[in-house]
């Protein structure tokens, strides 16, 4: 659970924003277990200004073909000192810290023909100029047989551990199979031998279903979806993605259903066709939040946290929703049809169950679910949203794309 620089500030993050937010989230977001504040992508690009990628720009790097944190951005990372002293600063707010990356070695760090630390070996022989990003122009793949390959990955994972990093978001290589299935293993092992625990997250999807366990096995989390926004036609879209991946959510791999693009969205542009405040209804948002929470999916805030209105900060913070994710386990759709859907996850305790109801359709309808569906049996139902007790069964007349979750007892 934490906050993600992209959906607000895309590749053009700075400094300033970051320790904003990681201030926000110590102070109103923390106690619900909000904790990694996250850099997006190219934080090593100094000219970066929105969402949008410059291509074959200027890139900060060390001289072993690793990536630095651009200084006129972060300040702090002054005199070569990476993203240590920010990371620390997040520590002492009792935060974590993670950092996006992409796949591979940069292009100029191959052209440049810098060596690999602690190697023999040089980044331009073990680039692969034949593995390229289709969207993103900084980076080549490796080839991963050759014995520089792994020693590049050991390398970059070291420096990160030294800064403090906590959490790993890797690009370009979830939906890569097959040619990436061996990277993503250098990766992990990499990650896994640095000296420092950190979550592994790898982008963009979706990935392949039929890679599970090959991704359980090398992952923490993996995304399941290319990026998600805040449109109805790909939340919609997601219950399905939801419904195949649900049983590969267990203890050290989640699959990503990928950001929660809430409150304040596309901050680095001066106007945007589709504005700066997210474009879901609040009953959306609940659908999002709950669907999100019976899946166990990781969740990640898109918005500029201080600027959350008091409806963001209320579904960001609603204690008994976010248990969810805490406690239950094998979520599993009970019923699908065009115009509603219901979900159950029984809490491992054993003490009841999570049902929710959810509203597909464009019209207001009333959702029902029989209780002969609802495996736990129950005495008592507290709908987590309103705090209602239901007295009749699990039914609420919902609006168009709003939803219901009880906790059964």
């Amino acid at each position: 659970m934490g906050w993600n620089s992209w959906d607000c500030y895309g590749a053009a993050v700075t400094e300033a924003r970051v320790r904003e937010n990681a201030e926000y989230m110590a102070e109103h977001l923390r106690p619900f277990g909000w904790e990694y504040v996250v850099v997006d992508i190219q934080w090593y690009q100094p000219t970066a200004m929105t969402h949008e990628y410059e291509p074959f720009s200027e890139e900060c790097m060390d001289g072993y073909g690793r990536f630095l944190p651009a200084e006129n951005r972060f300040p702090s990372a002054a005199g070569g000192a990476g993203f240590k002293p920010l990371a620390e600063y997040i520590h002492a707010l009792g935060l974590k810290f993670g950092i996006h990356i992409m796949r591979g070695l940069p292009r100029m760090a191959a052209h440049r023909r810098l060596p690999i630390k602690d190697s023999a070996y040089r980044c331009d022989q073990v680039a692969d100029p034949n593995s390229i990003c289709a969207w993103n122009p900084d980076m080549y793949g490796l080839k991963c047989d050759h014995p520089g390959a792994k020693a590049y990955y050991d390398s970059l994972f070291r420096l990160y551990a030294d800064w403090g990093v906590d959490f790993i978001k890797c690009d370009d290589i979830a939906r890569e199979y097959p040619h990436c299935a061996r990277e993503i293993e250098l990766i992990s092992d990499a990650c896994r031998g640095c000296g420092r625990d950190m979550v592994l997250s790898l982008s963009p999807g979706p990935a392949p279903l039929e890679r599970a366990e090959h991704l359980k096995q090398n992952a923490n989390m993996w995304r399941i979806t290319d990026d998600f926004w805040d449109s109805w036609p790909l939340l919609l879209g997601m219950f399905e993605r939801a419904e195949k991946w649900c049983v590969h959510a267990g203890p050290d791999h989640w699959p990503d259903a990928d950001m929660l693009p809430v409150g304040a969205l596309r901050q680095c542009y001066d106007s945007h066709p589709a504005g700066k405040w997210t474009k879901f209804t609040q009953a959306e948002q609940r659908t999002m939040m709950t669907l999100w929470c019976m899946l166990r999916s990781p969740l990640m805030i898109g918005g500029d946290l201080p600027k959350n209105d008091d409806f963001t900060l209320s579904l960001l913070t609603n204690e008994a929703v976010l248990a969810i994710e805490r406690e239950s386990w094998c979520a599993h759709p009970l019923f699908n049809t065009e115009e509603a859907c219901a979900w159950i996850a029984p809490r491992k305790d054993g003490k009841g169950c999570y049902v929710a109801a959810f509203n597909l359709s464009d019209k207001a309808r009333r959702v029902a679910v029989d209780s002969a569906l609802v495996e736990c049996g129950f005495s008592t139902a507290t709908e987590l949203w309103t705090g209602r007790t239901a007295r009749r069964g699990l039914s609420a007349k919902l609006a168009p794309h709003d939803c219901a979750v009880w906790l059964v007892e």
